[in-house]
């Protein structure tokens, strides 16, 4: 089969490469020095699936031909990368990988003509150089579409997606993308430091800010009527007992989460962008979090001001030290 991937970075070129890995014909987009390296020695993967170097063809728009489409930009660039596509697009479904909440919505106003499946990916990858990609922590994608569509074009993208990677279909996709924020909450912190996820862990005062951003989140969460859907461990009803602990006991779970992650340091895709100089998806991440309290008439105060710390640090171009972050939020 022909599958486009539009945005070939540290998730979509893993997915590519994988997809190519496993005998399909893979169509990329890409920019600049990326895609120059693409369309000279293909992406070389390495890390926690193996290496591999995906010969793929690569452009800055898809050619006509493909018959399934992820798109894996950043949540602020999917709706523009949908419509410079749209032409190869109508028909075919299309696969949103996207972190925050508002992936399908925004994918069915670009292209209204398309099936919308959205998807969720729990593995960390990192695309720290032109062509290469590396994936850190293995771990499967969830497919799902938003209520009351029809999960047949999810059930038929992941049948073929989990050739490549394990895939799986969730009856409760909003649920997954609400579990999906609070796994997700281990990016700010090192966008906001310059620290790997396991650096911001093991350092007290920090790994008490982003207990209490989780905490934040799940109760922002069930005030809004979500059902937690289970990802990684994490389950409603789990989540539920977490928000009641005290805060000291509360720090085992970003604990956990960054041994899950591994030894090999683990800078975020939010810190990634960063260093890339490019515009951070936080407002689709904590920024979320903070909409979502507002929507209810309440406030997210801790998620708020981890927004504002990282537009600093994307403004000014320097990192905080931890120290003047535990001041700031704390």
């Amino acid at each position: 089969m022909r599958i486009g991937v539009v945005g070939a970075g540290a998730v979509g070129g893993a997915i590519a490469a994988l997809l190519a890995r496993a005998g399909h014909e893979v169509d990329v987009t890409a920019r600049g020095e990326h895609l120059e390296a693409i369309q000279e020695h293909g992406i070389l993967l390495s890390g926690a699936w193996g290496e591999y170097r995906a010969q793929v063809d690569a452009a800055e728009e898809l050619t006509p031909g493909v018959e399934l489409v992820i798109v894996a930009t950043k949540a602020q660039d999917a709706p523009e990368a949908i419509r410079a596509n749209l032409a190869k697009l109508r028909g075919i479904p299309l696969v949103v990988i996207q972190n925050g909440l508002d992936g399908i919505t925004a994918a069915k106003a670009a292209s209204p003509r398309s099936d919308i499946v959205g998807g969720l990916a729990t593995f960390a990858s990192s695309y720290l150089s032109p062509g290469r990609i590396t994936v850190t922590t293995a771990g499967p994608l969830y497919l799902g579409v938003a209520a009351p569509d029809s999960d047949v074009p999810a059930r038929y993208a992941a049948r073929i997606l989990n050739e490549a990677l394990p895939t799986s279909t969730v009856p409760n996709f909003t649920g997954a993308q609400w579990t999906k924020l609070i796994i997700n909450q281990v990016n700010a912190l090192p966008a906001i430091t310059g620290l790997s996820v396991q650096e911001v862990v093991a350092n007290p005062g920090l790994r008490r800010i982003m207990t209490e951003s989780m905490r934040e989140n799940v109760r922002v969460g069930l005030r809004s009527r979500i059902h937690f859907e289970t990802l990684q461990g994490l389950s409603h009803r789990g989540l539920r007992f977490f928000a009641g602990l005290p805060l000291w006991l509360g720090q085992a779970l970003p604990s956990l989460m960054s041994r899950r992650i591994g030894r090999t340091p683990n800078p975020g895709s939010t810190l990634q962008s960063i260093r890339r100089g490019q515009a951070t998806e936080i407002d689709y991440l904590n920024g979320a979090v903070v909409r979502a309290a507002q929507a209810i008439g309440e406030d997210a105060p801790v998620n708020a001001a981890l927004v504002d710390l990282v537009h600093e640090v994307e403004g000014r171009g320097e990192f905080f030290t931890p120290a003047e972050v535990v001041a700031r939020v704390e």
